[in-house]
């Protein structure tokens, strides 16, 4: 339902558009795509049932744009970009230049990135509708995004250059590193796994700690870490709220 045609109800009903919860939008592969109206106190479930999902789409790439995450994603992104810029400072004291440059792009890369309020939750219809998954409650303004499944994952941060693989099935987060290496600034023992709903993991990727961890699926992306632990003072927590921030972005907004 348009905007326009919320309206229309609204007066129908005898009230201002405001006596309705809000429009929430819905794009990509579902039956109906465009402004959903919703009634207060409305749940994920009635979204879904409105739009309705293509049964063949990519599901696990979809993505919850959820407005009151706007703000504590606003202050990750802040932090991040605060540790880069620590980290470039720390290093041009120290007189590692490398390391600094590496700092300086990650920054320019995080900046151009948008605060999205994603929420992590389950969006295929199906498992919200029979109680598998959660049913929360909606808000103004959120977006539904359900994109076509990609064929690549997507390799950042401590490397030459930023890479878009082909996907390959049951490959392993690691093997994908043969074809976009590590640079001299990452730290070599880990590697951040983003899969494409957001879900987030640390593997170990050095001979003494290896972990296999579940396959890339077709959209994750892997970030590689930046060093900081031989610095002062070192940034300890930047490459996991690197990783969340990353995982906070829909699948056709990345920016590599």
């Amino acid at each position: 339902m348009t905007v326009g045609k919320l309206a229309a109800l609204a007066l129908l009903c005898g009230c201002a558009p405001l006596c309705l919860a809000a429009a929430v939008s819905v794009s990509g592969q579902v039956a109906h795509p465009g402004t959903v109206a919703l009634q207060p106190e409305a749940r994920l479930l009635d979204v879904l049932t409105a739009s309705q999902p293509d049964a063949q789409g990519y599901w696990l790439g979809a993505a919850w744009l959820h407005q009151p995450l706007l703000e504590r994603q606003t202050r990750l992104k802040a932090g991040v970009l605060f540790d880069l810029d620590t980290l470039r400072r720390v290093a041009l004291a120290a007189g590692r230049e490398g390391r600094a440059r590496v700092a300086t792009q990650l920054y320019e890369q995080v900046q151009a990135l948008p605060v999205t309020g994603r929420r992590l939750t389950p969006l295929d219809p199906v498992a919200v509708e029979v109680g598998f998954a959660p049913n929360p409650s909606i808000s103004a303004g959120d977006r539904l995004v359900y994109p076509p499944r990609p064929d690549y994952v997507r390799v950042l941060g401590a490397v030459a250059t930023a890479c878009t693989l082909a996907f390959q099935p049951m490959q392993r987060a690691g093997d994908y590193l043969r074809a976009c290496p590590p640079g001299p600034q990452a730290d070599a023992d880990y590697l951040w796994l983003i899969q494409p709903d957001g879900h987030v993991t640390r593997l170990g990727n050095a001979p003494w700690n290896r972990e296999e961890g579940a396959p890339p699926a077709p959209g994750s992306t892997l970030l590689v870490p930046i060093r900081s632990d031989d610095l002062d003072p070192p940034t300890p927590e930047l490459n996991q709220q690197l990783a969340e921030f990353i995982a906070t972005q829909p699948l056709a907004e990345i920016t590599p």
